[in-house]
């Protein structure tokens, strides 16, 4: 292990060990001084994240780019210090720190058996969203994690999460899908953070007027579990309580083959994705290269990349 990695797996240890015991007033103003003292760095993640609301948001002017990645580093600092403290949060303050709209799409489709996918992108906080159906509803999903260097740090996330309810599968090793694929016939509850490809071989979408790559793994899951797919967006406003939305059911095309029929249905949940980043940009915490032409350089311009953030 690296001393970079080294350091990294211990201030993560420590937010762990040291923010959760924090008041909750104290925790907030912390999450807003590091994120205002990381905006003002100008760093490759605030640069990258301004970069990415440019295509979000295309008439903003450039103090209008600045004061969304402002307020979106505060957004993704408020994620970290909740999801930090959530492992002592207790039940009911997990309970009445989530509320979603439209929530009978997954009611009703776990009610008739059929398994369910709920697909989300990098909006506001989706672990206290899992923990929310993990306590509230009371019902376990299953969930894939990206594996991180160093593997303490991984083993740490993944410890977290399942400390939540969850159960946690690696995405590398092959095994995901298939494990997926059973809990769903077998009418369980699968949910994926799925507004970025870590494969390199997703699907090409179009994503705010330009060729971005998805992972296939919710369309595919959907067509061969019979399972719902449920796109879900999430938002934080002025109060402590995060907002979602579950959005309809996307349906399996009638026509077309496999990779036609996904193609379709990624798009579909793309386009839910982006209604919900257009709402709420600011709530997006995309600090990493997204679009193929960012992707590749001699496909048009990009800014510098942001560290790696993966799943965690």
């Amino acid at each position: 292990m690296s001393a970079q990695e080294r350091l990294t797996d211990v201030l993560y240890g420590l937010g762990w060990s040291t923010v959760k015991r924090l008041p909750e007033p104290m925790a907030v103003r912390l999450g807003t001084t590091v994120a205002d003292l990381a905006w003002k760095r100008r760093g490759k993640g605030v640069l990258r994240l301004e970069s990415n609301y440019a295509r979000v948001v295309p008439d903003a002017t450039p103090e209008r780019l600045a004061e969304l990645s402002r307020a979106g580093m505060r957004s993704y600092l408020r994620y970290w210090m909740e999801s930090f403290r959530l492992p002592a949060w207790s039940a009911e303050r997990v309970e009445n720190g989530f509320e979603p709209k439209d929530l009978h799409h997954l009611t009703d489709g776990l009610a008739a058996g059929k398994g369910v996918v709920l697909a989300l992108p990098h909006l506001a906080n989706w672990d206290l969203a899992g923990a929310w159906v993990t306590t509230k509803l009371r019902t376990p999903f299953t969930t894939v994690a990206e594996r991180l260097n160093p593997e303490s740090l991984y083993d740490r996330f993944v410890a977290y999460r399942e400390g939540l309810g969850m159960e946690v599968l690696p995405h590398s090793g092959g095994t995901a899908f298939g494990t997926l694929a059973r809990r769903l016939r077998d009418g369980g509850l699968v949910c994926l953070v799925a507004d970025r490809d870590l494969s390199a071989s997703g699907v090409e979408v179009d994503f705010f007027g330009d060729t971005a790559r998805m992972p296939a793994g919710p369309a595919l899951l959907a067509q061969q579990t019979g399972a719902l797919l449920l796109p879900v967006t999430l938002w934080y406003d002025d109060s402590p309580v995060m907002r979602g939305r579950l959005h309809p059911p996307i349906e399996v095309p009638e026509s077309g083959n496999r990779a036609e029929k996904t193609s379709v249905m990624t798009q579909a949940l793309a386009d839910a994705f982006a209604s919900g980043i257009a709402d709420h940009p600011e709530d997006w915490h995309m600090l990493q290269r997204l679009w193929l032409k960012d992707l590749d350089p001699a496909k048009g311009p990009g800014a510098p990349a942001a560290p790696e953030k993966g799943t965690a």
